[in-house]
């Protein structure tokens, strides 16, 4: 399958501003080319199943518009951690499963009616098959997992299911919530996104046989990784369109969601303008006009800004985490990914 060419503009975190760099991804996607067609093919083949519901409803998700850049995250830290065989691809296609499986979950709680640009499949199948095809995933992802004879790679990745598990019902407990700080939003993200990253990085060094330092220095990439790809998501939802999102702006707004950008805005706006933020974030007393006056206050606080300000941070810490690894083609490629991380077409 042809893969996306990916050239798009990253916020320069030194220069603490909004000026641009090109970034290109093809680098990376060509290096991983062969492993990222291995996992296709693995994918496929393991979300087979004689109940015909599940791999329609599978492929309705999986197929075509997915990035997997988990996955490739998994084979690029095996292959600069120097492995030679093919094993990492297994748990590439485990840590897909398991993302998708989340998407599928999050879905059904959330509501959501688009899913990488498509009609979320709680609405074309309902909620019962989506949450049952989400945990037939995950059971797949186990036995890829299983296969590879890795029992450090099994414990890591077992252990984000669980932390994945315990953010969304953080996150599902401070609903609506007007006051969440900053902190309580990180622990969230970090649990809902950056642990997913952060386990397949480490789990592609575990099963190259890296050291513990490495072992660390790609969990740590991981980790900051997907925090600065969750605080660009965030962002995009009140600057981006459903194109670049594969979502409807204001989803989050419209759900309630105390995203950092909202956050920001709430804690600036004061008393001014509590009154509305009660009504449409605790009450989701909403019109249709609301989102709009939302996304001008966001804007109009720095919100905004300081968001993906702090995600380039994040971004420029990734890049830093992999001085443990000599210069070479897959560490400038994992760098390259880091800037495409605070990078999007809005």
């Amino acid at each position: 399958m042809g893969r996306p060419k990916w050239s798009i503009f990253v916020v320069d975190a030194a220069a603490a501003d909004t000026r641009a760099k090109p970034v290109n991804l093809d680098h990376l996607l060509k290096l991983a080319g062969p492993d990222m067609a291995g996992v296709d093919s693995l994918i496929r083949d393991r979300m087979q199943s004689p109940v015909s519901v599940i791999p329609a409803l599978a492929e309705h998700l999986i197929g075509g518009s997915a990035k997997r850049l988990r996955p490739l995250l998994t084979v690029a830290a095996a292959r600069l951690a120097g492995a030679k065989d093919d094993g990492c691809r297994k748990l590439a296609a485990a840590v897909e499963f398991i993302h998708t499986a989340t998407l599928l979950h999050d879905d059904v709680v959330d509501s959501s009616e688009l899913r990488r640009g498509k009609v979320a499949a709680h609405l074309i199948w309902g909620a019962p098959s989506s949450v049952l095809v989400g945990d037939f995933l995950f059971a797949r992802a186990f036995e890829l997992m299983v296969e590879t004879g890795s029992m450090s790679a099994l414990e890591i990745l077992a252990r984000a299911s669980r932390v994945i598990a315990e953010g969304e019902v953080l996150q599902l407990t401070r609903a609506h919530d007007l006051d969440l700080d900053e902190a309580v939003y990180l622990q969230i993200i970090k649990a809902k996104t950056a642990e997913l990253f952060a386990a397949a990085a480490e789990a592609g060094g575990v099963c190259a046989g890296a050291t513990s330092d490495q072992c660390r220095g790609l969990r740590q990439y991981g980790q900051d990784l997907g925090l600065a790809f969750q605080l660009v998501d965030d962002s995009l939802d009140y600057s981006g369109a459903s194109e670049t999102l594969g979502k409807n702006p204001g989803d989050d707004f419209r759900e309630g969601k105390a995203t950092l950008p909202l956050i920001l805005a709430i804690i600036r706006t004061g008393e001014a303008e509590r009154a509305f933020w009660l009504r449409t974030i605790d009450a989701l007393e909403q019109t249709d006009a609301d989102f709009e006056r939302a996304r001008q206050l966001v804007r109009e606080t720095g919100a905004l800004d300081s968001t993906l300000k702090a995600a380039a941070g994040y971004a420029a810490s990734a890049k830093a985490a992999l001085a443990v690894f000599p210069t070479g083609a897959w560490r400038t490629a994992l760098e390259d990914l880091a800037d495409f991380a605070v990078a999007r077409l809005a």
